[in-house]
């Protein structure tokens, strides 16, 4: 997990980069939209990751939950409610939060590897997200990331 220690200031390139991650875009939409060349984007990427404390190659998922949790972006606002999830799509989330390759998503998950991609379909149905990173950036908008939410779903 990453303490407010670890976290360096990002640069005002770096945190208009951090909004769009936020707003669930893909490194190539990014650069797309802000006019960027994409090398540009993945390298600026690759600082945010750094100075947040995140893994290094993460998804945007990771990041995206890095960014929420250090407060470098505040928390959007979804448009809809929360919909009612298990205490193991709560899981999966937290665990999509802090890995990135399947095998460590699902033991995290305490998933059968060969399940992963179904429980993953079934958290996308269930969210309306079309993607993991859009998933996490609504879980973190309803607060089911927060230790507080964890206590109420346990």
């Amino acid at each position: 997990m990453t303490t407010a220690a670890q976290v360096q200031p990002l640069t005002p390139s770096e945190r208009r980069l951090a909004v769009h991650v936020v707003k669930g875009l893909t490194a190539r939409a990014i650069a797309s939209e802000v006019g960027l060349r994409l090398s540009t984007v993945y390298a600026t990427l690759r600082n945010v990751r750094w100075k947040l404390g995140c893994p290094e190659r993460c998804s945007l998922a990771v990041v995206a939950h890095h960014i929420l949790i250090t407060g470098v972006i505040s928390i959007p606002t979804p448009k809809r409610a929360a919909p009612p999830l298990g205490s193991e799509q709560i899981s999966l989330l937290r665990a999509l939060t802090r890995h990135t390759l399947p095998l460590y998503i699902a033991r995290a998950a305490n998933i059968a590897p060969g399940d992963l991609r179904a429980a993953l379909d079934q958290l996308l149905a269930g969210t309306g997200a079309r993607d993991i990173t859009e998933a996490v950036i609504l879980a973190h908008g309803w607060c089911l990331l927060t230790d507080k939410q964890a206590r109420v779903i346990a």
